[in-house]
């Protein structure tokens, strides 16, 4: 049997002009997750991030901080997030000339200067957002589709299947990858992926077996070498 730990990136910047990079705290927390791995006993044959500054700083981080020898990491564009700025940039204003509902929840996510209030406004906003993109009744040239999103990450996991056994991957992606890698790990609907998609901490660790082709969850959003101040989910 081998191992496949999916690790989400650290805490990103995603109200600010560059949402594609590690905020102080990111990078805290992608050192704690080198630190937790190698106290772990993790000895990766595989090392892999997805394209995305945020992923591939945290797998460097991590990979410092473990000075264990990993393997040189390898590029996946397939963990590459789905694309959140499209959606938010290009999406949010068509479902907002059609859903005077969607509208007032964008207007009020716009009035939020900070903290808890603005988080929870996000939230509400992107859950409707992604949601319609999701069943299809939301798209734009621009933007990738979900079922391209998915079939991309599908691809990915096929992959590492077909790895030798005894491999112990690590890939470092992001929420919506580890969403949708689970819920296909456990045959749920494309809905439980979103779902879960929304409770993937920043810098947690995933834990699923594979052999045979077989895929199998044994720890979901990990999190205990990020206590108090150290935890964020955005």
């Amino acid at each position: 049997m081998s191992e496949l730990i999916l690790v989400r990136h650290g805490q990103a910047t995603p109200f600010e002009a560059d949402t594609d990079r590690l905020s102080p705290l990111g990078e805290t927390q992608a050192r704690a997750v080198g630190q937790a791995l190698v106290e772990l006993g993790v000895r990766p044959t595989q090392v892999m991030h997805g394209p995305l500054v945020r992923q591939r700083r945290t797998a460097e981080l991590a990979a410092l901080t473990a000075q264990a020898g990993w393997p040189a990491p390898r590029l996946d564009a397939r963990l590459s997030e789905y694309d959140g700025d499209g959606l938010i940039r290009t999406l949010a204003p068509l479902l907002a000339a059609r859903r005077p509902d969607f509208a007032a929840l964008r207007e009020t996510f716009a009035t939020q200067t900070g903290g808890a209030a603005r988080n929870r406004a996000f939230q509400k906003y992107l859950e409707e957002l992604a949601a319609e993109w999701q069943a299809g009744t939301l798209g734009h040239p621009d933007v990738e589709p979900w079922a391209a999103f998915r079939a991309r990450v599908r691809a990915a996991l096929a992959d590492i299947l077909r790895l030798p056994s005894g491999s112990t991957v690590l890939a470092f992606t992001s929420g919506g990858v580890i969403g949708l890698g689970v819920a296909l790990a456990l045959d749920a609907p494309d809905r439980t992926a979103l779902a879960l998609n929304w409770r993937v901490r920043n810098g947690s660790l995933t834990r699923l077996t594979f052999g045979g082709g077989r895929l199998s969850l044994d720890t979901f959003n990990e999190t205990p070498h990020l206590p108090g101040d150290l935890g964020s989910w955005r």
